[in-house]
């Protein structure tokens, strides 16, 4: 019953806002996640209408259509599955400029593409190779722990107005972050790696990775709030 509730709820809610002409588009898939709570903090979002789509029809979305209406993607998928033709539709998308956030666990997404680890500047690496990976390889995660989190850059328009603050959430760790990526969030938490937020450019496309992101307890906090409200503008106006 409760399933049911919450599938009509977000139903009722996509009819809603594809009514405002919505200028982003948000794909999940492949993590469970708090469904009311997450679109509740995508609602705070001042200036936005989006619409919602589930793997792997997003894909199938991305990789049929010739222009895509939105102007930002937002990414918080965790997918495996990429064929060829839906390859192809990122790297379009990418070499038109498309701007794309991707938070938390679509670190993960992909394993086997290693084109998608340029696009998001980063990995999570997962043992999809029978073992063959060392422990060292590994990716870890925490959750519940408080993070102290530090703003790389108070200039940029993501942190812009933020100073240095704590968040109760789950940490990565032994991740891989591309030497070319900007950081724009640090965290000294010894079970995360120390890079937990960035920008990126591929091709010509800007790109945004947020590594916080949960559950209830981040949607619901100002800070990160602040966080992806400033994200989404940054992107918007790229």
């Amino acid at each position: 019953m409760k399933k049911t509730l919450v599938f009509v709820w977000v139903l009722l809610s996509l009819n809603l806002l594809k009514a405002q002409n919505p200028s982003v588009l948000v794909v999940a898939g492949g993590h469970s996640f708090d469904t009311i709570a997450f679109f509740r903090m995508m609602d705070k979002i001042p200036g936005i209408g989006y619409d919602f789509m589930l793997q792997p029809e997003a894909n199938r979305y991305l990789a049929a259509v010739d222009t895509i209406p939105y102007g930002l993607l937002v990414f918080y998928d965790m997918w495996e599955p990429v064929n060829n033709e839906e390859k192809d539709a990122y790297l379009k998308l990418t070499k038109s400029g498309k701007p794309m956030l991707f938070l938390h666990h679509a670190l993960v997404s992909y394993q086997q593409w290693p084109e998608f680890e340029k696009i998001i500047g980063g990995r999570y690496v997962q043992d999809m190779k029978n073992g063959q990976l060392k422990p060292s390889e590994l990716s870890t995660y925490k959750h519940d722990v408080w993070i102290n989190v530090k703003v790389c850059d108070p200039q940029h328009p993501v942190t812009s107005g933020m100073g240095n603050f704590r968040i109760f959430d789950e940490v990565y760790g032994n991740y891989r972050v591309g030497e070319q990526v900007k950081p724009i969030l640090k965290t000294d938490h010894p079970e995360s790696t120390e890079i937990i937020a960035w920008e990126n450019r591929y091709n010509q496309s800007t790109i945004i990775y947020i590594q916080p992101g949960h559950d209830k307890k981040t949607y619901e906090d100002d800070h990160y709030l602040q966080l992806l409200k400033q994200a989404v503008q940054y992107l918007l106006n790229k």
